[in-house]
């Protein structure tokens, strides 16, 4: 909400310049154009290839987090089953093991989404930075006068009463960086990659 003047001082400003032409030549309106760029980013093949190999990477986190799951889960049975007989010694002995073992994937969960979010927001950040630049070229191509990022996600999102279909040009952008990239498209079997946080989109 609170980029709605930026907003609208960017349009009559548009509309000013385009007055003080008319002495000269014909004015044409502000020509306007609409883009999801966080879905825009991650939609690309590039960092839809880049979470998979971040996916690979942190297998090896997921499956001991897996296995210690299964050992608390095993030894919160043994100690429910059979806690009544055994020695205060051997229960006091079990119940720190399991707490220990708590804490052991705590931590690995805790620095594992931590690195991994560390990861994405990287990648996401690198190809951000080409995709802008992309648009900053396409947009002049296309002879928009203004674009407006319409991300729902981001921290202070624009305020878009109306856009007309035909305005959004995410697909285009996507499209345009996927053949600029040369990178094809992930399996199939790839899950679509989630923005890793919200972003705003870098200078061009």
């Amino acid at each position: 909400m609170k980029r709605v003047p930026a907003i609208v001082a960017a349009l009559a400003s548009v509309f000013a310049l385009s007055a003080t032409a008319q002495t000269a030549a014909p004015a044409a309106g502000p020509k306007v154009a609409v883009i999801a760029f966080q879905a825009a980013v991650t939609s690309t093949n590039e960092f839809q290839r880049a979470y998979g190999d971040v996916q690979k990477k942190f297998e090896p986190q997921r499956t001991q987090l897996q296995s210690l799951s299964t050992e608390i889960d095993t030894l919160t049975k043994q100690l429910q089953t059979t806690g009544d007989k055994l020695t205060d010694a051997d229960r006091e002995a079990k119940a720190r093991t399991l707490d220990d073992k708590k804490k052991q994937a705590q931590r690995l969960a805790d620095d594992a989404q931590s690195d991994f979010q560390q990861q994405l927001q990287d990648n996401f950040g690198k190809v951000a930075a080409k995709v802008a630049e992309l648009l900053s070229s396409y947009s002049k191509e296309q002879g928009f006068t203004l674009v407006i990022d319409a991300s729902e996600q981001q921290q202070q999102a624009p305020l878009v009463l109306y856009a007309s279909p035909n305005t959004d040009i995410t697909k285009a952008i996507v499209d345009a960086y996927n053949a600029k990239s040369g990178i094809p498209a992930p399996p199939a079997a790839v899950p679509s990659a989630p923005a890793p946080a919200a972003s705003k989109p870098p200078a061009p």
